[in-house]
């Protein structure tokens, strides 16, 4: 690979394209996905349910991975009981964020739900926290602690898992260099979107859009459990 030279430029909505270039009349272009250097917030790896109860009233909580507002609102609404009166929320996706009391007094529901996930460093990330009152109230005070509480609880029992920004890269170079590309993909957490050969070498068509936010393999493992989750 000695000798070769890096051409930056920029694909539409923000991808990064580096063609590399090498000497030679047979040319290989590779579409692939390779990490970013930023690595965003921790998000969760699969969905988690908690409930406990608090001075007789039963609090379920339900969390979920999500990516869009559109997710984030189809999960709030599938996770909500239709026969509880407070069916509280939030979530958050990266700067955008919204929550929701559910009939509870202002500030004592959403906002504290919304406060687990941030104070957990959480993103991509949907909480749902379902009351079924149980005849003593618990006071404004108590409502934070019980709501706030709950989804803190739920979400630290949960498996979480990174989130990294993939961008597409364009590689180009001699046939006699293409194995040792294939073999440094592993070693950038990078796959092979799609590659195609033609008269003057191999040619790569354009693969499925980067996706912002894939999840690295390497696994946060639940409190308690031993070494790394599979």
């Amino acid at each position: 690979m000695a000798g070769c030279r890096r051409n930056y430029d920029s694909f539409a909505a923000g991808s990064a394209a580096a063609a590399w270039r090498c000497g030679g009349s047979l040319r290989s272009i590779t579409h692939l996905q390779s990490r970013a250097a930023t690595v965003l917030p921790l998000t969760l790896a699969h969905p988690q349910i908690f409930e406990q109860e608090i001075r007789k009233s039963r609090f379920l909580v339900h969390a979920a991975p999500v990516s869009s507002v559109a997710e984030a609102m189809a999960f709030i609404r599938d996770a909500s009981d239709t026969g509880a009166r407070h069916n509280c929320w939030a979530w958050r996706i990266g700067q955008d964020y919204r929550s929701h009391d559910a009939d509870e007094p202002s500030g004592t529901a959403g906002r504290p739900i919304l406060a687990a996930i941030d104070g957990q460093g959480l993103d991509r990330v949907a909480v749902v926290v379902t009351r079924w009152f149980g005849g003593i109230k618990l006071g404004a005070g108590g409502l934070v602690r019980a709501y706030g509480g709950s989804a803190a609880e739920c979400l630290r029992r949960a498996e979480k898992i990174e989130i990294i920004h993939m961008v597409t890269v364009l590689i180009s170079c001699d046939f006699s260099h293409a194995g040792a590309i294939h073999a440094l993909l592993g070693q950038f957490g990078a796959s092979m979107l799609d590659q195609r050969y033609h008269a003057e070498g191999l040619h790569a068509s354009q693969g499925p859009p980067a996706r912002t936010g894939a999840r690295a393999a390497r696994r946060h493992p639940r409190p308690g459990a031993g070494g790394l989750a599979g």
